[in-house]
């Protein structure tokens, strides 16, 4: 086994630490989920650093506010807002369409989290869509925008809840299981981990390094479906601040010690150990199966080349 990767960084260090002594002039980011909580504060960082920015979200009257709120504390940022709806295949394609020249760093951040039972319009269910899907289908398709930057960053966030699940190949979209909010969620999560396993292994020779990480419990957006009873319900997590939630991924992203080692899960600014039963921490086998990773890619072609016709 690979040594584990430890950095300067931990559980308190913000977006800003981790890109203090970084200069990313020249380097093109798209990031994911930009109109609030930790993706602003990882494009705040960026930015902030002398990247070049594209903030992808569903709301461009959000964004645009966010891309002035950041462009007013760094004033030579330069930074774009595009549509991004990742429930909508046709939407992701489109931003991927419109995409022109190389791509340094994607950061996968846009999220839903346990919405009632929904699904797509092409049949999905809305977390395995959201949280993945659409990801990997705006992944493969800037494959080459990615691959003509020559040291490309990948960046998706799990989160400690891929712990409560592994993917159901047999029902993805619970049509055949009572629909679990919370398991739903964690599938989604356990998959955008076996992603990034995949992407390296086909992608490293392109140059592309693919990580993910847990960034933490951070009261965002991100809750807005969960009910008070299901918060007092949840682990008593320590909950921290956005720009705190930002950091792993902003490393991620950045880090030059991380050029060239992807496939692995961080949390807290360092790559996580293997979890261990009663902790909510680390990361689970069936997150970084390389098996159920080739599988997931398969199957996450299949039904992206389908249109999305999950429900079939």
């Amino acid at each position: 086994m690979a040594e584990r990767i430890t950095t300067p960084f931990d559980a308190g260090s913000t977006a800003a630490d981790v890109v203090a002594d970084l200069n990313l002039s020249g380097r093109r980011a798209l990031v994911t989920g930009a109109s609030s909580g930790i993706g602003t504060e990882i494009v705040r960082a960026l930015a902030g650093a002398g990247a070049e920015v594209t903030l992808a979200v569903r709301d461009t009257a959000a964004g645009e506010q966010v891309a002035r709120e950041v462009a007013a504390g760094a004033p030579h940022a330069a930074l774009r807002v595009v549509h991004l709806d990742l429930s909508d295949l046709g939407s992701v394609r489109g931003l991927v369409d419109g995409w022109s020249g190389p791509l340094h760093i994607l950061v996968g951040n846009a999220g839903v989290a346990f919405p009632p039972r929904r699904y797509t319009v092409q049949g999905l269910e809305t977390q395995f869509a959201v949280n993945h899907l659409g990801h990997y289908v705006l992944a493969t398709g800037l494959h080459s925008a990615l691959a003509a930057a020559g040291d490309a960053r990948l960046v998706t966030l799990s989160s400690v809840a891929h712990l409560a699940a592994p993917v159901d190949f047999d029902d993805l979209n619970f049509r055949k299981r009572p629909y679990n909010a919370a398991l739903a969620y964690g599938q989604s999560k356990t998959a955008a981990a076996l992603f990034v396993v995949e992407a390296e292994r086909r992608w490293v020779a392109d140059g592309i390094t693919a990580n993910t990480c847990n960034p933490g419990a951070v009261m965002s957006n991100l809750g807005r479906h969960l009910s008070a009873e299901d918060l007092a319900g949840m682990p008593d997590y320590d909950f921290r601040t956005a720009e705190q939630g930002a950091a792993t991924p902003t490393l991620l992203a950045t880090w030059p010690g991380l050029e060239g080692k992807g496939g692995r899960y961080f949390e807290d600014g360092n790559e996580a150990g293997r979890h261990e039963p009663g902790q909510e921490s680390g990361v689970a086998d069936h997150a970084l199966d390389p098996e159920a990773a080739e599988r997931l890619w398969l199957v996450s072609d299949l039904i992206a080349k389908r249109d999305g016709r999950a429900h079939e």
